[in-house]
């Protein structure tokens, strides 16, 4: 099972473990981590689940398709090179060990 790892607002990290095939905004909201509202419930369709996601993990993931992106450009803290929606990054077994920051604010 893998791994990831949360980096909250306060710098403290929480590490949850995932199931293959959920998203990591679904291991957040069964993990109780803070700081992902998730309003939408993962429909792509709220940006408040937006996190950093470490660079060393980026090129394990698929590029954001045009709605994820377009949210991405109205998130609430800065967009940055690592930015993704966590309600669109399905956990696979490469993500064992999977570092993302949450943002200072969702809303």
């Amino acid at each position: 099972m893998p791994t990831i790892h949360y980096i909250l607002k306060d710098g403290t990290t929480r590490e949850v473990d995932a199931k293959v095939g959920a998203s990591v905004m679904e291991t957040a909201i069964r993990g109780n981590v803070r700081g992902i509202d998730a309003e939408c419930g993962g429909c792509c369709s709220c940006a408040t689940c937006h996190v950093y996601v470490d660079d060393a993990f980026i090129d394990l993931l698929p590029p954001p398709d045009d709605m994820e992106s377009a949210l991405l450009d109205a998130v609430a803290s800065e967009r940055r090179s690592g930015s993704r929606l966590s309600c669109q990054l399905s956990v696979t077994a490469a993500f064992d060990g999977l570092r993302v920051r949450v943002p200072d604010t969702q809303i």
